[in-house]
């Protein structure tokens, strides 16, 4: 049996791919830095090896699939190349494997990983399905019909996708470090949308994906009334929202889901338009949708002797400002204290006034220094930069994280893509700590 190598097992994507394999019985292993990441955690219960990076990794016979972080002058790939060793890149390989399957992409600048969670477990409650969400989480399910995943548009890398379906959820700047502007993301989407072979399920809220242009049916989702899905009579609480579904203006059904925020009601409308399309019954979406409670640090909520805690992936002015929409829906009555790590240099100095803007609406803002991930070491921007822009933002020191708890028993957001998990736990400590003093 063919044993795969995963160079650079730990990131998000190629842990659950290596879950997936593992999961329908291949032989698994991989390698990756030291340091630990959350998702390395499914990969140890099951068992599959986890070796630092060495070249001596590398053997005859196994197929390398090769993480898209790492450059081919990585000494595992280097060394696969000289042994005539098969090297893939995970991207190409999710295009081939997904092949089998009934599949459905899950696209768009933000809320690709909470909408594939959210359709994975519908779906799979119906049909057999495999799923990759890009929280780290995989499944190989035997007999799969269906197969759930995350289609991530840097460096174009979903283009080695060709699926039966994809959920568009929204279209805005990022990665700048890859995208020139805007109009470099239009087209890659746009060249995405080519590649669609059955159906494409787009929110027709957002104005660039009205535009978009594909070779298969195009069904519209949002809050607007022209929409092919329409949220509509929406009702929400501290506990999430219930909302009638219009189908071409006819009454449909009324869902009701256990998530907070806009962007919480827009991620249903997209899973409930693509079970229609293969005519997955609304009472069992409804069944579903009523048991999910998010993905990983996407809103992951915590209490802490009366300290209300939350984890959130937000890194980008967007992201930020629809997770303090759901924190205040959410807790109403609270005061909300914003701690932010922004991602990648390029990213901050490129969107500058957009998250000075969305961080203001938190009652509270906390900054910590830009985080330098392996796609950016460096930059000449300094976090002062963005604190100069926000009103009464304040600099947080990862050994000054007991200072937030001046606000007492409140709401803190940490959100960011980096390490920002370092200063949740450091406050968690504090928290602890002061409660066993006293």
């Amino acid at each position: 049996m063919t044993l795969f190598h995963f160079t650079g097992i730990k990131g998000s994507g190629m842990s659950s791919l290596a879950q997936i394999l593992h999961d329908s019985n291949y032989q698994v292993q991989g390698s990756d830095v030291g340091k630990y990441f959350f998702t390395e955690d499914p990969l140890r219960e099951r068992g599959i090896l986890i070796y630092p990076f060495s070249a001596e990794n590398i053997k005859e016979g196994m197929v390398v699939i090769a993480g898209n972080a790492f450059s081919d002058d990585h000494p595992e790939i280097v060394k696969a190349k000289e042994l005539g060793v098969e090297v893939v890149r995970y991207h190409e390989f999710l295009g081939n494997y997904m092949e089998r399957f009934i599949s459905i992409g899950v696209t768009g600048s933000h809320g690709k990983t909470s909408t594939t969670g959210l359709l994975a477990h519908v779906i799979s409650g119906y049909a057999p399905t495999s799923y990759l969400i890009g929280d780290g989480t995989g499944k190989g399910v035997q007999d799969s019909q269906y197969f759930a995943f995350e289609a991530c548009e840097y460096k174009r890398h979903f283009l080695a996708y060709e699926p039966d379906y994809a959920i568009m959820t929204n279209i805005d700047f990022d990665h700048p470090d890859y995208f020139k502007d805007l109009n470099d993301v239009l087209n890659a989407f746009g060249e995405m949308a080519l590649r669609v072979k059955k159906g494409l399920i787009a929110c027709g809220d957002d104005p660039h994906l009205q535009e978009i242009q594909a070779n298969v049916p195009v069904v519209y989702y949002g809050f607007e009334e022209s929409n092919d899905f329409a949220a509509k009579n929406i009702h929400k609480t501290s506990t999430g929202s219930t909302f009638d579904v219009y189908v071409r203006n006819e009454y449909y059904f009324t869902f009701t889901i256990p998530l907070t925020g806009d962007h919480a009601i827009l991620n249903a409308l997209g899973v409930i338009a693509l079970c229609h399309y293969e005519g997955i019954p609304a009472t069992h979406v409804q069944e579903r949708l009523s048991s999910f409670h998010g993905v990983k640090r996407r809103f992951s909520v915590a209490e802490c002797k009366g300290h209300i805690i939350i984890d959130d992936y937000a890194h980008h002015p967007t992201e930020i400002k629809a997770t303090l929409q759901s924190a205040k829906q959410k807790y109403p009555d609270k005061d909300i204290i914003a701690v932010f790590q922004p991602h990648t240099f390029t990213r901050t100095a490129a969107l500058l006034d957009e998250f000075a803007k969305s961080l203001s609406e938190a009652d509270h803002v906390y900054l910590c220094d830009i985080f330098s991930s392996a796609r950016e070491q460096e930059g000449s921007l300094t976090i002062e930069e963005l604190i100069a822009r926000v009103p009464d933002a304040q600099y947080l020191a990862l050994e000054d994280t007991a200072q937030l708890d001046k606000h007492g028993k409140s709401v803190y957001l940490f959100m960011g893509a980096g390490d920002i998990q370092k200063y949740l736990n450091n406050f968690k400590l504090h928290i602890h700590k002061n409660e066993t003093a006293s």
